[in-house]
């Protein structure tokens, strides 16, 4: 996979304005006692900057990641399945489930529906990009950073067999 190109969709410099802009968002909202649920694999960088924009914004959050599966190995989704779950209380908590992209739609009404399971007083989503195209599932994300053109993209922590989760953009390898 590598030697492939990578032409830019949205720039370190776009991403880190939009991130500043969604966490003001999310602050004037006034959420209390917030815990910023990331779904990994591909958010953790966004869910890194996110949570120190947050804090830049005047809000404490607390952190969690949940590893969620509804590719398997290949990429056409099914069922979600939980890889690797949360650790610390949701009942009482406003949550907020951070993703790198909202495609089908799947994964995130998971997620939204089991916090909410669990006693969560609240289950917001923020996304870096939404490919509103390829919704399946009845689903919106309250925080949207871009709309995505459909293409399938990587980087600022999403990946292609692995790679290009470390370039500090997101691109469509071409």
């Amino acid at each position: 996979m590598r030697g492939k190109t990578i032409e830019p969709l949205f720039t370190e410099a776009d991403i880190a304005r939009e991130i500043e802009r969604l966490a003001g968002e999310i602050a004037a909202r006034k959420p209390e006692n917030i815990l910023v649920v990331g779904v990994l694999k591909g958010s953790f960088v966004f869910t890194a900057d996110l949570i120190r924009a947050m804090h830049r914004v005047g809000l404490a959050p607390e952190v969690e990641f949940i590893s969620l599966s509804s590719y398997g190995s290949g990429t056409v989704g099914g069922d979600v399945r939980i890889v690797r779950d949360v650790e610390g209380e949701i009942a009482g908590r406003k949550v907020l489930i951070v993703d790198d992209i909202l495609e089908s739609g799947r994964t995130l009404r998971f997620a939204r529906d089991l916090m909410l399971s669990r006693g969560a007083t609240g289950a917001e989503i923020a996304v870096l990009l939404d490919k509103r195209m390829r919704r399946v599932a009845e689903i919106e994300a309250d925080y949207v950073g871009f709309d995505c053109p459909d293409h399938f993209v990587v980087g600022y922590g999403m990946d292609v067999a692995h790679a290009f989760r470390e370039l500090p953009f997101v691109g469509r390898v071409v």
